[in-house]
């Protein structure tokens, strides 16, 4: 059976790769700091589980300190002309996009039909529940065979390329895992009823109008402090969607949470929290203001987010 420990293995294989060749990049300045910053990673992925939990505890503190001290940096990778680079474009033109087309393809028919491939008589992935990412992990390795395959490259040339733009994004390659992992935190630590609360003794809870426009403006905030929407999805939905639109108005909940996670969606577009979004092309791209992109699309996100207060309103109560 395939699951999610394969995944970890997986993924654990990558950065143990980018550790290595980040040791031996004598052209980054911190080579030995990012080559322990993604080694760490690599062996919490291979043997957290049979770790102690203070040894873990150790590794997570030393890529605190690593991240928050300047410890990463950009080496010098091998990289082709920019002659190479049009010539191959010209080349391949389109079919350079079909390696990358099979991960949502791949994912998707995963996801789908997961339930019903069997191998020997035994599911081929150990849990429905974890059909989804264990279906990315494989598409993901099947694009990079699919891109070798086409451009007639080594995998390595990928792992190379990927390691470059790994180190430029840094930690914060990071952050949706860890802020969508502290949104399933806050809601176990009751931080959901804690919301449901406040919005109680704020706002009139029988009038489904402000019910619905606090739950938008809400996935909107909290995804403005937390940097991702993943991590206020469970907040803001188990304190206010459903016990007070759901159980006491009686709204539809699939709408509700689709409208929902756009709402928190035009969030993302207003902070640097979301530094994958946000800081990180920035950064690439080498703008001035590194806060360009948010001066460039909050506007955007302010009137999305009216749009969708007015589509929950008028669609989730149908």
């Amino acid at each position: 059976m395939i699951g999610l420990k394969a995944v970890y293995w997986l993924l654990g294989g990558y950065l143990a790769l980018l550790a290595l060749r980040g040791l031996r990049d004598a052209g980054n300045p911190r080579r030995y700091g990012t080559g322990l910053f993604w080694g760490l990673l690599a062996l919490l992925l291979f043997a957290a589980e049979h770790m102690p939990v203070r040894a873990v505890g150790g590794c997570v503190v030393v890529l605190a300190l690593l991240a928050g001290f300047g410890g990463l940096r950009s080496g010098r990778y091998d990289e082709s002309s920019d002659e190479d680079k049009h010539r191959d474009a010209s080349r391949f033109g389109n079919r350079l996009f079909w390696p990358v087309l099979t991960i949502p393809a791949v994912t998707l028919l995963g996801t789908l039909v997961a339930k019903h491939l069997t191998f020997n008589g035994e599911p081929l992935f150990d849990s429905a529940n974890t059909a989804t990412l264990t279906s990315l992990a494989l598409a993901c390795a099947l694009a990079l065979a699919a891109a070798s395959v086409l451009t007639r490259q080594m995998p390595g040339v990928a792992v190379e390329q990927s390691r470059r733009l790994v180190d430029a994004i840094g930690w914060a390659a990071l952050l949706p895992l860890l802020l969508a992992t502290l949104g399933s935190v806050f809601e176990a630590s009751g931080v959901g009823n804690a919301v449901a609360d406040i919005v109680r003794r704020v706002i009139p809870v029988d009038n489904a109008f402000l019910v619905v426009a606090a739950y938008a403006v809400g996935m909107a905030v909290f995804t403005i402090i937390m940097g991702n929407a993943f991590a206020a999805f469970p907040v803001m939905t188990a304190g206010i969607a459903l016990p007070l639109l759901v159980q006491q108005h009686g709204a539809e909940p699939a709408s509700l949470a689709a409208i929902g996670m756009l709402s928190g969606y035009c969030g993302t577009l207003m902070t640097p929290m979301a530094a994958n979004f946000n800081l990180v092309p920035a950064a690439l791209l080498e703008l001035k203001d590194p806060y360009g992109v948010i001066r460039a699309q909050w506007r955007t996100g302010a009137a999305l987010l009216l749009c969708n207060i007015a589509l929950m309103y008028l669609i989730v109560f149908r």
